[in-house]
């Protein structure tokens, strides 16, 4: 943890995750964050879809953090991604997943936390009336979380983002109703509207502390951490193997050693529900 020590590390976000980000690393890695001035990460894709995201989750963590260190002279940085889609131990479970990446230049090393959570309101859909609207508002938890509006799931113009208030949210329903009379309504994922999104960016930042201090069997480098999670834990009924983590895969950045820690959920059988030749 030395290596950290008092070192100035930048946050590279547009979106206000230094919220939840700082106090943990600050605490954890007796850093001092900062954010840039200037970043535009929804060049590297947007979750309302007007930019696509071209690489995968890693891949577009590296990016923003070349992207901030291009406008900031720094060699410690950090980025975090969000993605949204099935939980990995029930696909018809809609779940939100984080990752955050550290990248210390001054020493050539990444290290990475990440959390899955099926605590989400990662929602959309088509609004016929002022009840269905009502309805999903209810739904998704607004006005604590925003939500964005637009004629249909296809068009980006015109769209209207971050709305957080009741006048506003009505304003934008009765204009698309009047000028397309279509109405298709989504939560707003960008973090500083998604108070349920930024929990789950803390958590992964913990995950992240916890990988840092995890050391290396081998050669007692820090990082030692989870790189890939492999299905197939038993079915409870059948004893074929399901699509839930059987075990997590470690591996050192430093020396290459890996491990497999069997049973990385705290359970050695999968509920029958689901399981693919079970529950089919």
């Amino acid at each position: 943890m030395n290596a950290f020590l008092g070192r100035k590390l930048l946050i590279a976000t547009a979106h206000q995750k230094e919220r939840v980000i700082a106090p943990i690393l600050e605490q954890g890695l007796k850093v001092e964050c900062f954010v840039p001035t200037k970043i535009n990460t929804d060049s590297l894709g947007t979750f309302s879809g007007e930019i696509a995201r071209t690489g995968d989750v890693l891949s577009t963590l590296r990016a923003k953090c070349i992207l901030a260190m291009k406008e900031n002279p720094v060699d410690l940085v950090l980025a975090s991604e969000g993605s949204f889609g099935a939980h990995p131990s029930s696909p018809f479970l809609p779940a939100n997943y984080e990752m955050v990446l550290l990248k210390d230049v001054q020493n050539n090393t990444e290290y990475s936390g990440s959390y899955w959570t099926p605590n989400t309101n990662f929602s959309a859909s088509e609004i016929k009336d002022e009840e269905a609207m009502e309805q999903f508002m209810e739904q998704i938890g607004f006005p604590s979380h925003g939500l964005i509006l637009r004629k249909d799931a296809q068009s980006y113009h015109p769209i209207f983002k971050g709305i957080t208030s009741v006048d506003s949210l009505w304003e934008h329903f009765y204009y698309l109703k009047k000028h397309f009379d279509s109405v298709y309504a989504e939560t707003d994922m960008r973090a500083l509207y998604n108070p349920k999104r930024m929990q789950a960016i803390a958590h992964a930042t913990e995950n992240l502390i916890e990988n840092i201090r995890s050391l290396c069997p081998q050669c007692a480098a820090p990082g030692f951490s989870i790189v890939k999670m492999e299905s197939g834990l038993p079915c409870l009924w059948c004893k074929q193997p399901t699509r839930s983590p059987l075990y997590a895969l470690r591996s050192c950045s430093v020396c290459t050693f890996e491990q497999k820690d069997f049973y990385p959920l705290d359970k050695k059988v999968e509920d029958p529900q689901f399981c693919d030749y079970c529950n089919p």
